[in-house]
């Protein structure tokens, strides 16, 4: 019989003692074994040499290397790189020949490895790969069909206080709905706006944006807590993909005048600038023709949305047939005894499960799929490649 990899060791002994006992040749046990001839004496002398401590397996590196640097060298290398920790092995290289021509230096491709094999190069963390969903697809045929927001780049007014223009326009009729100018892109600041867009004009089917805070994050299937909120109120966050602003190009074509109009130079004062984005809104909304409504104003073809907004966000329903789990402060739900890892932008949340295969079930948020756990590993897989870290009990 072959070599069992997982015990090795045992096989070795166990031919051992049947060639001890004397009751097999060699043609025999090379046959019960599965084993050649010089490998049965190998480890026959290996045996009878040293004991059972000769059938370890023998470290394979060799002996001697010809091509290695030198000792000497290395520690001249380290040397000097611990006198000037931000060269790299170009300027030791350049250094080292300078001061001993003579020697022949190893390649500058093998000092990088000494270098990193000696612990005196900080490694760089790899960016981690954020899955994405593809290019957005949905048609905007219809007013509140697919409401776009971005932040316009932020900048300094006259005071030195940095203004973020937050900006909500309509995909089909390119009504501008705000233009706020806030103190910074978080959530906190960013909600309350949408809130009293949804009050006065009810609520998209879809909002578009780029990949940035507040409107996503690294979580799993990019959520962010603006992102859930919306999700709880049936609205579909939808992102384009990261570097295609083209992906959002009636919104960011509205930048590109809203910019020219409103900020060269800017306002004294966040007041002032506001004041300014106030003047730009009812302007381009209502006086200024748009050459892609065939010369019409975007408030000529803008209609409010028939979906109004609630005042408290409705319970998540999951069909009967799906396991709900409550996502706690820490990130996690349980799975019997055990603790699944998901994200903590889902705590005090709801989740569903269906089992969609032997051990396999689809995890998701209100009726957006974010991924599949695996019952063996208590891992999720999201629905963009990437997969959530282990399992802790």
């Amino acid at each position: 019989m072959p070599w069992d990899e997982t015990s090795a060791m045992d096989q070795k002994r166990l031919f051992v003692a049947d060639y001890l006992t004397r009751s097999f040749t060699i043609v025999e046990l090379c046959r019960r074994f599965g084993i050649t001839r010089p490998t049965a004496y190998k480890w026959i002398h290996r045996f009878l040499n040293r004991g059972y401590q000769g059938l370890d397996e023998l470290p394979r590196r060799p002996s001697r290397c010809p091509h290695r640097t030198p000792d000497e060298q290395v520690e001249v290398l380290l040397e000097l790189r611990r006198k000037h920790p931000t060269w790299g092995p170009k300027k030791l290289l350049r250094v080292l020949s300078k001061r001993r021509p003579a020697e022949d230096w190893p390649a500058r491709s093998t000092v990088a490895h000494i270098l990193k094999r000696h612990g005196v190069v900080e490694e760089k963390r790899r960016r981690a790969y954020l899955g994405h969903p593809g290019k957005p697809m949905t048609a905007m045929d219809h007013p509140n069909d697919v409401w776009c927001a971005d932040y316009k780049g932020e900048f300094k007014t006259r005071d030195g206080i940095y203004c973020y223009p937050l900006t909500v326009t309509d995909g089909c009729s390119r009504y501008l709905l705000e233009c706020k100018a806030l103190l910074s892109t978080e959530h906190i600041l960013a909600k309350p706006i949408f809130a009293r867009l949804f009050r006065g004009y009810g609520m998209p089917r879809i909002i578009r944006t780029d990949n940035g805070t507040p409107f996503a994050s690294t979580a799993i299937g990019r959520l962010s807590r603006l992102s859930v909120w919306w999700i709880r109120l049936g609205i579909f966050p939808e992102l384009i993909q990261p570097g295609r602003p083209a992906q959002n190009g009636r919104h960011e074509r509205m930048h590109k005048t809203l910019k020219r109009e409103t900020t060269r130079p800017p306002a004294a004062s966040l007041r002032g600038q506001q004041i300014r984005f106030n003047r730009f809104r009812e302007e381009f909304n209502n006086e200024r023709p748009h050459e892609a409504l065939d010369q019409e104003t975007p408030a000529s073809v803008y209609q409010r949305s028939t979906r109004e907004y609630p005042e408290r966000l409705p319970p998540i329903e999951y069909p009967g047939h799906f396991e709900k789990r409550l996502v706690s402060r820490n990130g996690g739900f349980r799975w019997g005894s055990i603790r699944v890892p998901i994200t903590q932008t889902l705590e005090e949340q709801y989740v569903g499960l269906e089992e969609v295969d032997e051990g396999k079930w689809d995890v998701y948020f209100s009726n957006v799929r974010l991924g599949q756990m695996d019952e063996r590993t208590f891992t999720i897989k999201d629905a963009l490649g990437n997969r959530m870290r282990k399992r802790t009990v």
